[in-house]
């Protein structure tokens, strides 16, 4: 899954979209009202980041409310994680063999 997401994350436009619903929930007009793209644009990049579950989506009346979904960020976050610990030792490693050589 992490992949998929990494995926959706890579097009500009998706990514700008999933930082605006991450920092305020929103139905895809206002989203449209700040982008360069049409509304059914917004609406299939939604699509794409729904599928990659890093947006999550609930009915208000007749509107969608996206909102950043926290599931698909944990992922996104193990992932990150697992190579921060492995930077760190190579780092740590690196800086032993610098003081002892």
């Amino acid at each position: 899954m992490e992949q998929q997401a990494w995926d959706a994350l890579a097009d500009p436009t998706r990514r700008q979209i999933f930082e605006l619903v991450a920092r305020h929930p929103s139905h895809v007009q206002p989203l449209a009202d700040q982008l360069p793209v049409s509304r059914p644009a917004v609406s299939q990049h939604l699509k794409v980041l729904l599928q990659a579950g890093l947006v999550g989506a609930k009915r208000e009346g007749t509107r969608q409310i996206y909102f950043a979904d926290q599931r698909g960020l944990a992922g996104l976050r193990r992932w990150m994680d697992e190579f921060w610990d492995e930077a760190l030792a190579n780092y740590q490693q690196e800086f032993r063999e610098d003081k002892n050589g």
